[in-house]
């Protein structure tokens, strides 16, 4: 066996090859475990071809699909590295990924051309291939190869010895304090690890289980929660390319989904559904939230109605399992994301990396063979965050006597909205570019849909003029939309430390009544 993330594939198609894997749940198009390997080494054998080998970065910029999951398991079966995307982003923005992962080559589903063709022609990459799950015409200059044009052969085996677990899998891009994202490299036994973590929560994972993939696989939380694992246990991940709350609904009672992994977001917008309770998914066992802390209303909407409600708390650097609220505390300890994983260490520490006592605050530092190998290309960040061999999350937080974690603040000032991360400094940087911005401070507000929703906070140069509109749109047409203010307040003066540290806990008492910025 040549090991890795691609080997789970070969082993499940030689144990139960009819067994189905992957279930396309827009068009309904099935592929079993064997057809799945055999796909996979189809792309592998296209890769090869084109010159991709061991250790090279293959970007990979496609909607939920089967073919998304064809072209990361042939990546892996080269020793390459997938390098997700997320489709959410400006050219500018995935320009900067293709350079800063010297990617080689470039997936990409039919309906992203355009956008993959404005990103390779910000220049500054080395992009020499551009595979298509559509007609091959040059995309961004690029030659460009159609994904399903070679016929299946054998896996590969890379010619310089198996894959092991501490080869590099995966570099997931996660935003940075700086105002750029940084590479989270994840290898093979990150990978690993974190499936086995995933098997082991709720009811379980089996061959018999069924998961709907809504929460987009370019991100790790779905990726991690929603994929890799299911199919690690042999069972069946029905994919959906956008969520639609009705049609969500009515999926996971048409394929009887066992257990389902959704941001709070969604969740939220699932439960609204008007006539949820004539639509049969009793087959559901326990279902996982993650990517912020999920409203009290929303866990008791499906909790009444007999479901297991875990909630999770992981990072992109944790692959992403790092701590769980088990059902039966879901209630009892709210607010707090639990305790850790089966296979992971955490502890809370001050700023001299000492354990500060119960009840007091510090820094979520983790531990486990799922935590990442550090940042691509940046062994300073990477030292860093891993002082003494424990990864630095940045989060703050508190741990009770019986060992629940709840978090209070993120020194990173992160905002979490609707699943996806924000860092401020990026929206600053943006709004700071308009010829009327003379100071700015951005923070996440409570919002009953997505979680966080991003404010600004204004000073405007003296003699100038703007409206929030203003701001607004020229955000807008600089950052993916998400990252934009929903909402800008004008002030005189920000708030500051005698050091010139903009005082975001005082913004956040002001606007989001609350000096926290994890809200429950």
């Amino acid at each position: 066996m040549q090991g890795g993330i691609g080997d789970w594939i070969v082993r499940r198609a030689r144990r139960k090859p009819t067994a189905t894997a992957l279930v396309d749940g827009d068009t309904g198009r099935r592929m079993s475990y064997d057809e799945l390997e055999r796909s996979s080494a189809a792309t592998a054998h296209a890769l090869h071809d084109l010159g991709i080998r061991r250790g090279d970065r293959v970007v990979v910029l496609m909607e939920n699909s089967i073919g998304f999951m064809q072209v990361v398991f042939a990546v892996a079966n080269l020793g390459a590295v997938s390098v997700p995307v997320n489709v959410r982003l400006g050219a500018s923005e995935i320009g900067y990924i293709l350079s800063d992962s010297g990617a080689t080559a470039i997936a990409v589903s039919e309906r992203f051309r355009t956008l993959a063709d404005a990103a390779l022609g910000t220049g500054g990459h080395g992009v020499r291939h551009v595979l298509v799950d559509g007609p091959p015409e040059p995309t961004g200059g690029v030659p460009t190869t159609e994904l399903t044009a070679s016929a299946a052969g054998p896996s590969l085996r890379p010619p310089d010895g198996a894959i092991r677990d501490d080869d590099l899998c995966m570099i997931m891009y996660t935003s940075g304090t700086t105002g750029r994202p940084k590479g989270a490299m994840l290898t093979h036994g990150n990978m690993l690890w974190n499936a086995i973590n995933c098997t082991t929560i709720g009811t379980g994972l089996s061959g018999a289980s069924v998961t709907l993939a809504v929460a987009p696989m370019f991100h790790i939380g779905a990726l991690g929660n929603s994929v890799l694992p299911f199919l690690y246990a042999g069972a069946t991940v029905v994919t959906v390319r956008a969520f639609e709350p009705r049609r969500t609904l009515e999926l996971l009672a048409e394929h009887r989904v066992t257990s389902q992994f959704m941001v709070p977001a969604m969740w939220a917008a699932l439960s609204q559904v008007p006539d949820f309770d004539s639509v049969d998914v009793s087959s559901m066992q326990f279902v996982l939230c993650g990517g912020a802390p999920c409203p009290l209303p929303v866990i008791d909407f499906y909790r009444s109605r007999g479901w297991r409600f875990l909630e999770g708390f992981g990072m992109t650097e944790t692959a992403p399992c790092a701590l769980l609220l088990d059902a039966d505390f879901v209630v009892s300890h709210a607010g707090s994301v639990g305790r850790p994983f089966m296979h992971v260490d955490v502890r809370l520490v001050d700023d001299e990396d000492h354990d500060v006592p119960v009840g007091e605050v510090g820094e979520l530092v983790l531990r486990g063979p799922n935590v990442f190998a550090g940042y691509w290309g940046r062994p300073a960040d990477t030292a860093e965050a891993m002082r003494g061999g424990w990864f630095h999350s940045g989060d703050l937080g508190r741990s009770d006597a019986d060992g629940f974690v709840t978090l209070v603040d993120r020194k990173k000032d992160m905002v979490i909205s609707g699943g996806e991360n924000i860092y401020p400094i990026e929206v600053e940087q943006v709004l700071f570019g308009h010829p009327a911005v003379l100071d700015v401070a951005v923070i996440g507000t409570p919002d009953e849909r997505w979680g966080e929703s991003v404010l600004a906070v204004v000073v405007l140069r003296p003699g100038t003029d703007a409206a929030p509109a203003d701001l607004i749109d020229h955000a807008r047409g600089r950052i993916a939309h998400y990252k934009c203010p929903r909402r800008v307040e004008f002030v005189d003066e920000l708030p500051r430390t005698a050091t010139g540290k903009v005082l975001k806990r005082d913004l956040r008492e002001r606007y989001a009544g609350a000096a926290e910025s994890v809200h429950r």
